[in-house]
């Protein structure tokens, strides 16, 4: 990795765009919530989407997948590269692929979950990319993109600038199900957001960011090969969020316990922390108990940190991981997190 990531360049209207399934190809099953997702990639940000061949297979080889990320960042036409969606296997396209062609033309990604597989693969190699956009996700929805989603996304497109992030007032960790027709036209019930939860909120950090969601973070941690020495993330802002499989809170510790050990939670000076989705379509838990797991969560991270990292700076429900709306932020582009005045800012 180089000192400081590469920002791809920014998009113009009319530009075509990748759109690939690096993990899971949601689109072969679920293809008219992905052609509304299309729909709006041309008519609401005038771009042209551009599918793969493994965009809509379901069960793609891991070999196959790596081929069309390839083909997309060898395509000096493609200037971006949104993926449809996570899943649970894409570490395993990663030795497929080859680092040359993404270092010649780099290009800004978008995706989150099974994704950071491929955010923390382009870090290694010194290419910043975006957390979050994944299009089946928030671009698909059916109830509209929501602002927040569309204003970030707006600025990792065709933006300099620097973007507020702040908390939303609604929020919700449900979702309805893409079998069900009112998913197209539908959104999922809201509660009130929670709010922020600020520690230890007594300096200003400005960096790049690394991270994503902890469970894949984790894979990468066991499978060592996609994990840098421990010096390479130092002075980093962490990037955490946890997924829909709803990791109980002990876990959640193990998981940072091990990346202690490994000396590498140490080396943030900033942490911020998803709001915690508390629900699955097969789980739908009372308010209360949603609560509960959020802040025995919240307690799970800071138990680890006063262990390995007591002088971090946290900051915890911030919207940008598998509840919506979610903030798209940078991946190895720089935010500031400012505990005096309680701000965070993305640098687009």
């Amino acid at each position: 990795m180089t000192s400081t990531p590469t920002v791809a360049p920014k998009l113009k209207p009319g530009d075509r765009v990748a759109i690939v399934s690096p993990s899971f190809a949601a689109p072969g099953i679920y293809p008219e919530l992905h052609e509304q997702a299309m729909r709006r990639l041309r008519e609401d940000f005038g771009l042209e989407p551009v599918e793969f061949p493994t965009t809509r297979r379901v069960g793609a080889a891991p070999a196959d997948r790596a081929a069309d990320l390839i083909a997309a960042w060898s395509d000096p036409s493609i200037r971006a590269v949104f993926a449809t969606i996570g899943g649970d296997d894409q570490i395993t396209l990663l030795p497929h692929l080859d680092p040359a062609p993404f270092r010649a033309d780099p290009k800004p990604f978008f995706g989150f979950s099974d994704n950071t597989n491929l955010l923390n693969w382009l870090w290694m190699y010194g290419l910043a990319a975006y957390h979050g956009g994944s299009t089946q996700i928030h671009i698909a929805s059916g109830g509209g993109i929501d602002a927040i989603h569309d204003r970030s996304l707006r600025a990792a497109l065709f933006e300099t600038a620097d973007l507020e992030i702040r908390p939303v007032d609604r929020f919700s960790d449900e979702e309805l199900s893409w079998a069900d027709p009112a998913a197209l036209t539908s959104s999922a019930p809201t509660a009130p957001s929670p709010g922020w939860v600020w520690h230890q909120a007594e300096r200003v950090v400005t960096a790049p960011t690394w991270g994503g969601n902890l469970e894949i973070l984790h894979w990468n941690l066991a499978a060592d090969r996609w994990i840098l020495p421990p010096a390479a993330y130092e002075g980093c802002v962490l990037l955490l969020e946890t997924s829909e499989e709803l990791p109980p809170a002990e876990e959640v510790f193990r998981m940072l316990r091990n990346a202690g050990e490994r000396g590498l939670l140490q080396r943030f000076p900033a942490v911020l922390v998803a709001t915690a989705k508390a629900s699955n379509l097969g789980n739908r838990p009372p308010t209360d108990d949603r609560r509960r797991f959020r802040d025995e969560q919240r307690a799970a991270v800071l138990r680890a940190l006063a262990a390995y990292n007591p002088s971090a700076m946290a900051v915890f429900g911030v919207d940008f991981g598998h509840t919506s709306p979610q903030w798209i932020l940078p991946y190895g582009g720089s935010v500031t997190v400012d505990g005096p005045a309680r701000r965070i800012v993305a640098h687009f």
